[in-house]
């Protein structure tokens, strides 16, 4: 499985747009994670999946979704109705029932990744406007290999960030 997830555009069209030219053929899946704001009908969303964001205020989205990815079950929500910025543990448990063991998720602009649980929680920070220690514009490639869970973390110039790259043994 590969996929790349994105979040917190905030009307950033082109960015998104940029990303599908570059990696349509390239991964499996384009998941953002909401706060897009732009129309249901947006030509983007024909080659990338997206939740329902707080900002998202006249669309319609999901507000949760998940989808099996080549043999990996994988959820994706926004973050602000499971209150990702105290706690992941809402998250976590909707994952669970989910029976997923990815989720994504944005909301807090501040990237960061960690297996829970056997879960890896994924927030691939704001290709807009980033907050937290890392103030980079950033996008994210979740890849698996036989056992092993690659992350890495994307500029907008579509450089890895070395700093940010991770890899995960599974059990």
């Amino acid at each position: 499985m590969k996929v790349l997830v994105v979040s917190d555009s905030h009307g950033d069209r082109d960015i998104l747009v940029e990303l599908i030219k570059k990696y349509k053929e390239k991964v499996d899946a384009m998941i953002h994670c909401g706060d897009s704001e732009l129309a249901e009908t947006d030509s983007v969303w024909q080659d990338m999946m997206t939740v329902k964001g707080n900002t998202d205020f006249e669309q319609a989205y999901p507000t949760v979704r998940t989808a099996e990815i080549d043999q990996e079950q994988i959820i994706w929500v926004h973050g602000h109705l499971h209150d990702v910025k105290k706690s992941k543990q809402t998250l976590l448990l909707a994952a669970k029932e989910a029976q997923a063991k990815f989720a994504f998720f944005g909301h807090t602009h501040e990237l960061g990744v960690e297996i829970l649980d056997g879960i890896l929680m994924l927030n691939p920070g704001s290709i807009l406007s980033p907050r937290g220690a890392y103030r980079v514009k950033t996008y994210a490639i979740v890849e698996t290999v036989k056992n092993t869970i690659q992350v890495t973390y994307y500029n907008r110039l579509h450089q890895p960030i070395e700093e940010l790259n991770y890899s995960f043994t599974r059990s």
